[in-house]
């Protein structure tokens, strides 16, 4: 269960069927994400793929000499671009492919404007989502929810989204839902309604034990977004922000040209794929290897060119040089500005009392710890904010409750209205009203041994103590143990084994922090195989915009009057 390769593979395929001759891909604005996410354009360039077009774009050439590769969503807009295409046709042959199932009316009224005869192929490949890590994919849908219900287009595209993934990894899944959210619900019933009415389309060969589809709300943990990370991918995400594998370094101080922005993509970075979950202090003295193995293999400048031989040579370890060079600039860039981000905003002593907000029981102690910070100039707004939402959802009905005092150190603070806002809509979207489970309390003995015995040793690193939700729920999925009366099967059958194939999807965006726990289960756990979706994978910045445009304002607060505008100007 690779969502890479998936992807990969398709696109492959459609450079493959089209045969040997020059050609141009013609995208959306979806699919070019998703094709960029898998490939980088030089790859591309070597299967004589010579010119990349948007089916929008208003003012492309007529090249009659290219062939044309079509992949599409189907989209009603797509299908009239394509429609106007074929009734003009700029390129000699057109090899059509959907991302996803296209109805026989469509394609129809496409082979009814080819009169010219230019269509060699219209096919679907199932490749309609943003494929993230191999084990990780994204709809890049924020604020997916009005309230506690869908927005209908976006259950709809994420319905297909989870369609198209389910075919392109070629499984057709038993459905569990969490029974506390409306929202999964209604997408486990829209999954399963396209799985019956293209029921020849998931007729695969059967598995002894079925694949099983797991959806959950993000609701259910509010937690886990707040948090500032300390793995590579997760606070790259976190304090910088990665937009389709891209990385703005702009607004970095004294930032060369070039490096303007960057691209961190684990298909063709073998020092970020080897290092994306590890830890921060690791990278740094990773990083610092890097560093001593390129000036190792740097051509020496005293080195002499005298014969063919050399010159041959130099050429050849040239590009591989040029690679290298290229690669370690780029981290020692991003990993110089997340170490001044982290001193800049004490980033660690605000990660610390986060962690023991997350999984210590200490009220007096977590009090005076948010109390200082507040106190500190060098903390900013949003880790001020974030500190005393977490405060809030974690002591919600503790006796001692002093979110009033900690509201009004926010305020003298000088911290905006449109953020203070925020702390009682967190409540509201995902305080111990919603949770199906208790986010903070141990659930069995064996879990209270455990956080006893780690309460003895002390902890092996303050700042990554927290583990998800999602670990627990897997954990008790993967033993059996996942209770039917909280995540009840769609419909009347139900697994007697423990799953193998397991996919879940978080309506209202997943984190890396998640997908780092994904990888650990699939690494430790044989015969298990886990892969993460999301409507959107979040930092603090995107999950609270989420909530914003949702309309949450909380109790006690002023009314939730267009509510979508707050949402529209991003957090600072």
């Amino acid at each position: 269960m690779n969502v890479v390769l998936a992807v990969k593979q398709y696109i492959s395929r459609m450079i493959g069927d089209s045969g040997a001759g020059m050609k141009v891909l013609l995208m959306d604005k979806e699919t070019t994400s998703i094709v960029s996410m898998v490939y980088t354009q030089s790859e591309i360039l070597q299967k004589e793929v010579y010119l990349f077009e948007r089916i929008d774009s208003a003012n492309r050439e007529s090249m009659k000499h290219l062939k044309a590769i079509c992949f599409l969503r189907p989209t009603k807009e797509n299908v009239e671009y394509l429609i106007q295409e074929l009734r003009r046709p700029k390129y000699s042959s057109y090899f059509i492919y959907f991302s996803n199932v296209i109805s026989k009316s469509d394609v129809k009224s496409l082979a009814e404007a080819d009169e010219q005869e230019v269509v060699a192929e219209v096919q679907e490949f199932y490749g309609d989502y943003i494929a993230v890590n191999p084990h990780v994919f994204s709809l890049n849908l924020p604020a997916c929810c009005q309230g506690r219900n869908w927005e209908p287009a976006h259950l709809c595209r994420t319905t297909q989204g989870l369609t198209a993934l389910l075919l392109s990894l070629k499984k057709c899944p038993m459905i569990r839902y969490q029974l506390s959210s409306d929202l999964a619900k209604r997408l486990a019933e829209g999954v399963k309604q396209v799985i019956t009415k293209e029921y020849e389309l998931f007729d695969f060969r059967r598995t002894e034990v079925p694949p099983l589809l797991l959806l959950l709300d993000r609701s259910d943990d509010a937690i886990t977004p707040l948090l500032n990370q300390w793995t590579y991918q997760a606070m790259v995400h976190e304090l910088l922000g990665i937009n389709n594998n891209r990385i703005d370094l702009s607004r970095v101080p004294g930032i060369s040209k070039d490096l303007r922005e960057v691209v961190l993509s684990a298909e063709n970075d073998e020092f970020y794929a080897n290092n994306m979950y590890l830890n921060f202090a690791e990278i740094g003295s990773n990083i610092k290897n890097l560093m001593e193995d390129f000036q190792r293999k740097k051509p020496k400048e005293q080195q002499k060119l005298e014969s063919i031989a050399d010159m041959k040579a130099f050429v050849e370890n040239y590009p591989q040089f040029k690679k290298m060079s290229g690669t370690v600039s780029k981290h020692v860039t991003v990993v110089g500005e997340l170490s001044r981000l982290v001193s800049e905003r004490n980033l660690l002593e605000v990660s610390e009392a986060e962690q023991e907000l997350a999984c210590q029981n200490d009220h007096s102690g977590a009090l005076q710890s948010i109390r200082r910070l507040l106190q500190n100039p060098r903390v900013t707004e949003l880790d001020a904010v974030r500190l005393v939402m977490l405060y809030a959802l974690r002591y919600e009905r503790h006796s001692s409750n002093s979110l009033p005092g900690l509201m009004l150190d926010l305020k003298n603070r000088g911290v905006s209205e449109r953020l203070r806002k925020l702390v009682p809509a967190i409540t509201e979207y995902g305080g111990k009203r919603v949770q199906s489970s208790d986010l903070f309390s141990p659930k069995d003995a064996v879990a209270i041994t455990k956080q006893f015995l780690k309460g003895l040793k002390g902890v092996e690193n303050v700042y990554t103590q927290h583990q998800p939700l999602l670990h627990e729920t897997l954990d008790q999925l993967i033993k059996g143990k996942l209770k039917d009366n909280r995540y009840p099967y769609l419909g009347p059958s139900s697994l007697r084994d423990r799953p193998q194939d397991i996919i879940i999807f978080i309506i209202g965006g997943a984190t890396y922090e998640e997908a780092l726990t994904v990888c650990n289960l699939n690494r430790t756990t044989p015969g298990v195989r886990i892969v993460l979706g999301g409507t959107t994978v979040h930092n603090t910045r995107s999950f609270l915009e989420e909530v914003s445009a949702a309309g949450f304002r909380g109790r006690g607060t002023e009314s939730s009057q267009g509510m979508g505008q707050a949402a529209a100007r991003r957090l600072n």
